[in-house]
């Protein structure tokens, strides 16, 4: 080294210019993390869609609950076939007492299917043409709850030994009620139109129905064209109403003490 000169860079030691390779680490982490996420999801999901679309047709949304509902009604029936038949097993004094009462109170509580001639009254919506072009009250053109518990309630005046509505056998502790532009039976949603069906004697019924001041008005209304809502009775020689086979159970409050 030359007098004056700087002392050599060369002595001290090379900046390193390898590039880092953290990624080797951290991407296998990021994929065990993604995984797992992927198992908590479908375990959560059980095997079902955690964000479904969005339901825009609502017939399809209430035949889906009105299916789910069958095959749950499919259910406790045979559960309490299996109920029936380990009671039916047991030999003691009081049960078949009890087992006797029931037998008696089965028929008029509905639990065992009615057939016989009858009347069907089908309830319907105003088409949909006149619902787009009328000046009068929508609420005129659609079917409400009133309506078909009054259909109901003329055919039990008139004599009725069993009552259906879009099928389902009508009990004491029946409740038809409004869901949006649906009926609720025993909680399953159903559509319009609405096909209402009483065993008993045609002439008494029709006789019921016809002298009814609710269902008078509502007959005025469906033959006014711009409100048109459906009215349709029709004498059946042969109406068959299936025994009640949904929950029997009954919740009810207690007063605090």
């Amino acid at each position: 080294m030359s007098e004056g000169s700087e002392p050599r860079a060369a002595d001290a030691p090379e900046p390193s210019r390898r590039p880092w390779h953290g990624w080797r680490v951290g991407t296998p982490a990021v994929v065990l993390l993604c995984g797992a996420l992927f198992v908590v999801s479908a375990t959560n999901s059980e095997g079902t869609d955690l964000r479904p679309g969005r339901y825009t047709d609502l017939a399809a949304l209430t035949s889906d609950e009105a299916e789910k509902y069958d095959a749950l009604r499919e259910r406790v029936t045979d559960l309490n076939a299996e109920v029936e038949l380990l009671a039916a097993s047991v030999q003691d004094r009081a049960v078949n007492r009890a087992n006797r009462r029931i037998e008696r109170l089965e028929d008029p509580a509905g639990m065992t299917p009615r057939s016989g001639p009858g009347v069907t009254v089908t309830l319907s919506d105003a088409p949909e043409d006149v619902i787009n072009s009328t000046t009068q009250d929508l609420n005129l053109l659609v079917v409400h709850q009133q309506d078909i518990q009054a259909v109901v309630n003329a055919m039990w005046k008139g004599g009725a030994s069993a009552v259906t509505v879009q099928g389902q056998r009508l009990v004491t502790t029946t409740g038809i009620k409004c869901e949006g532009n649906a009926v609720q039976l025993h909680g399953v949603p159903y559509p319009q139109p609405y096909v209402i069906e009483a065993v008993g004697d045609p002439t008494e019924l029709v006789r019921a129905i016809t002298d009814d001041d609710y269902l008078q008005i509502y007959r005025e209304q469906a033959a006014i064209p711009d409100i048109s809502v459906g009215w349709d009775l029709q004498l059946q020689s042969l109406v068959t109403a299936p025994a009640y086979d949904g929950l029997t159970d009954l919740s009810y409050a207690e007063p605090l003490r």
